[in-house]
């Protein structure tokens, strides 16, 4: 049963101009290609197909918004990490995402990591902007089926000791369900907050 039935993609955003007004409330989700960004989408709204998910790296090329209930916003981000996109169209990314940072609308990040590789250099850049942006940052190690109990154990000690309490982090696979109620848990909260004026 879908967590958000009504759930659908609002728009595809190629430059700031575009995105939705900055009103309710929003999370993005960001990720290295082929972290298992889209998947992750699709577990915790509960919709199959919402994001699309693809065996090629790097498919996700616009900012998109996808309205979960009226006044709730997720925004999938492109993927990074991966060389097939233009110079160019890399390039048109950054506003774009500086220009998320500023939206008055923006709750909170989920950061999909693979749990088998760990945070790498262009999680730590998200991490870094997230900060600037003043977004609070909930990490999910995501494929954590494809590792033991034990290593599980260790990739989120790892995780928890690279992130120093800039954010948080949890197990998450969207094959078995692990994390997925803590998960939408956090994503619920992001959305009951209130913003007062200024923040």
């Amino acid at each position: 049963m879908s967590t958000y039935p009504n759930a659908a993609l609002l728009l595809s955003a190629a430059q700031p101009r575009h995105f939705p007004a900055d009103t309710g409330a929003e999370a993005a989700f960001a990720g290295r290609s082929n972290a298992g960004k889209s998947s992750a989408i699709n577990a915790l709204t509960g919709r199959r197909s919402l994001a699309r998910t693809a065996k090629t790296p790097g498919r996700t090329r616009l900012l998109n918004f996808f309205e979960l209930q009226p006044g709730c916003r997720i925004v999938d981000l492109p993927g990074y990490g991966y060389a097939e996109a233009s110079a160019a169209e890399r390039a048109s990314w950054a506003p774009m995402i500086e220009a998320l940072g500023a939206r008055a609308s923006l709750r909170g990040l989920f950061l999909i990591v693979d749990s088998r590789r760990g945070l790498l250099e262009g999680d730590e850049a998200l991490i870094a902007w997230a900060q600037g942006a003043h977004c609070p940052v909930h990490v999910l190690l995501g494929k954590s089926d494809k590792l033991k109990r034990s290593e599980l154990a260790q990739a989120l000690a790892r995780a928890r000791a690279a992130l120093a309490g800039r954010a948080t982090v949890q197990a998450f696979s969207a094959v078995d369900g692990t994390g997925l109620e803590e998960a939408r848990r956090q994503l619920h909260r992001w959305f009951q907050q209130i913003k007062g004026p200024g923040g």
